[in-house]
């Protein structure tokens, strides 16, 4: 009699213990897991303050590219590059100009009635009509550039292969580069963990600089000094976040920073000391969590989005 107790007692512990390593495996499967207290979630800042919103939609048109490349403004005009073209279009979308690239354009800056075009190691000048006024090579194996900015007699380009600045003159002669090392307490100097590396000139003639990996702008001298910077880092409106953002931005004609993020897709607008002012598009705007808007400003203060994914220029005016 002991014995069929002692057996009994086993089989029920067995059971038990079976019982247990079922539950533990079943609540492993994807469904029945806890969440992960550090899952990479960011939902939670898609929702903007529609008091923070300064900007609406008012108009938008295709360009009629598959796989659009760049964005730029002038006065009374838009460039648009993509499929190997590049097309110049008025306010309303109507087509005033197409000529052929060389190859695939990485950026573009419209400067008086010459285009500046970034492809992946030469800068090409041309005039409105397609006429190539210049070309600049830079040749290696690194080399992958990716914007082009223009003041007075000088080009600056960002190469991100190659983390560096490099300076021409207007007659396309190579006058130095620099790599944002600045002294002794600053020596990282660009942090590029992917091809988005931006630059552009204000209206002052200031050279700012996105060091993507560090989340800041720098502001450097034409020979390469740093000045000033300002850095954010937060997945909050008011910051940066992700490995290299901002991925795009511009100026508007008061100065103040227009930016582009990729990943949590959004486009704000920042005071040059680096304050948030508000938002152009918060990222409920957008289809993906993927790639940044290009975006250009023109001289009244109109915001362009290049929209990758729609295939459309998007167009954003102050409430």
């Amino acid at each position: 009699m002991k014995n069929k107790v002692i057996v009994i007692f086993l089989v029920i512990l067995a059971l038990v213990i079976v019982a247990v390593f079922v539950g533990e495996y079943m609540s492993d499967k994807p469904n029945k897991s806890k969440a992960n207290p550090y899952e990479y979630n960011i939902d939670e800042f898609k929702d903007v303050d529609d008091d923070l919103v300064l900007y609406k939609e008012t108009k938008n048109f295709k360009i009629g590219f598959e796989d659009p490349d760049a964005v730029a403004a002038g006065e009374g005009k838009i460039l648009v590059s993509g499929d190997g073209s590049l097309k110049i279009i008025d306010s309303s979308g109507a087509l005033q100009n197409e000529f052929s690239l060389p190859g695939k354009s990485h950026s573009l800056k419209i400067e008086g009635d010459s285009v500046y075009i970034t492809l992946e190691k030469q800068v090409l000048v041309f005039s409105e009509n397609g006429d190539e006024l210049l070309k600049m090579d830079l040749p290696g194996e690194n080399t992958y550039l990716t914007s082009v900015a223009v003041f007075g007699n000088d080009i600056f380009v960002a190469d991100a292969g190659n983390r560096r600045i490099v300076r021409f003159s207007k007659a396309g002669e190579k006058i130095a580069e620099f790599e944002g090392k600045a002294g002794d307490d600053i020596l990282h100097g660009f942090i590029i963990p992917s091809p988005y590396f931006d630059i552009d000139i204000n209206g002052e003639g200031e050279l700012w600089v996105v060091n993507p990996g560090m989340h800041a702008f720098e502001n450097y001298t034409f020979d390469g000094d740093l000045r000033a910077f300002w850095e954010n880092t937060s997945m909050k409106i008011d910051g940066f976040s992700g490995c290299c953002n901002p991925a795009h931005f511009t100026f508007l004609p008061d100065g103040n920073f227009v930016t582009s993020e990729k990943g949590l897709v959004r486009i704000k607008v920042h005071k040059p000391s680096g304050e948030l002012l508000g938002v152009v598009a918060p990222p409920v705007k957008f289809d993906t969590e993927d790639q940044a808007p290009d975006i250009a400003a023109d001289s009244l203060g109109n915001i362009y989005a290049l929209d990758f994914e729609r295939k459309i220029i998007r167009v954003f005016e102050l409430k």
